[in-house]
């Protein structure tokens, strides 16, 4: 099952309650492996997910250990990744890029808030990322979860980049509609250019379409307008001008390792598929101009002078 808090469960997969009898489990099972079957037109994709659902949830013993949480750390996997994880010894000596802000700390706090409030005044949240109370929570809180996960993961990530790459995580600004955070999630500066990230899962596909992000996920949600002015508040302080505005997803919720989707005041837009985003930055987005050594000395010690935190 994808690791993430917007990902189905096995019975949402199966298309059941939680508290199904056996025989309507099994007969759920059986229903959704014809209908996701790609020999009768269903998807690989949904089929795979089916059959692993049923490897989750299709023995009582199976069942007992997912509803329990552990399922012989099989059901559950994400959980571990869910909590904030504590620092990993690097395996390498590479020089990693120059890194400043907390990537994923607004929004994890954030989180603790909205599910603190949703439990109730008064109750106390032992494991306020217990798969159980994740799963239950309403999605608007769940995608608050699923964010700061992606955040942090393309933070580990941009740190591959080298010491020829400044970023920096969590910048605050006021460019933000009513409801969505005052923040940018990244802001890249190297050889390849000056490049806005955005981390999101949405727990469904995004595409292009003329020059802004479409899907059923987004419910509304324009995110290329709302980076385009997150970026422009953070670089217009500085008198500088971002060469590129990606946003950055799980791998399967992108058509393509890299979607280009026009520009928006002279800046490349990109849709990249999370595995691919820091070989995408080294090899520049499509559309964006380099940058000389100087130019990105001067660029750097601008945002150095202006940047501040969420």
């Amino acid at each position: 099952m994808p690791d993430s808090p917007l990902s189905d469960s096995p019975y949402e997969v199966l298309g059941v309650a939680s508290d199904a009898d056996a025989t309507a489990l099994r007969l759920a099972y059986r229903r959704a492996l014809r209908h996701a079957h790609p020999d009768t037109g269903g998807d690989v994709t949904r089929f795979h997910a089916v059959q692993r659902a049923w490897e989750l949830i299709g023995t009582p013993e199976a069942r007992a250990a997912f509803d329990r949480g552990s399922a012989g750390g099989m059901a559950e996997p994400q959980h571990e990744a869910w909590a904030p994880s504590a620092p990993r010894p690097r395996r390498d000596s590479r020089p990693m890029a120059r890194a400043y802000g907390h990537p994923g700390g607004w929004t994890r706090e954030r989180y603790l808030d909205l599910i603190r409030e949703w439990a109730g005044r008064g109750v106390t949240l032992d494991d306020p990322y217990d798969p159980s109370l994740v799963r239950s929570a309403p999605r608007d809180i769940r995608h608050v979860l699923a964010d700061a996960l992606a955040e942090e993961e393309t933070a580990r990530a941009l740190a591959t980049l080298g010491i020829a790459y400044t970023v920096w995580h969590d910048i605050a600004t006021d460019a933000a509609g009513p409801g969505f955070p005052p923040k940018l999630d990244h802001l890249v500066l190297g050889p390849t250019g000056l490049i806005a990230i955005q981390s999101e899962d949405w727990g469904g596909p995004v595409a292009f379409k003329r020059g802004e992000l479409i899907g059923e996920a987004l419910a509304g949600e324009r995110p290329i307008r709302l980076l385009a002015a997150r970026a422009k508040a953070v670089t217009r302080a500085a008198r500088v001008k971002p060469t590129a505005l990606v946003v950055v997803v799980p791998d399967e919720y992108a058509g393509a390792p890299i979607e280009v989707g026009g520009s928006v005041r002279g800046a490349a837009v990109a849709l990249v598929r999370r595995s691919r985003l820091a070989s995408a930055i080294r090899e520049g987005v499509p559309g964006s101009p380099v940058l000389g050594g100087a130019d990105v000395m001067e660029i750097r010690a601008r945002l150095q002078a202006t940047i501040r935190f969420a």
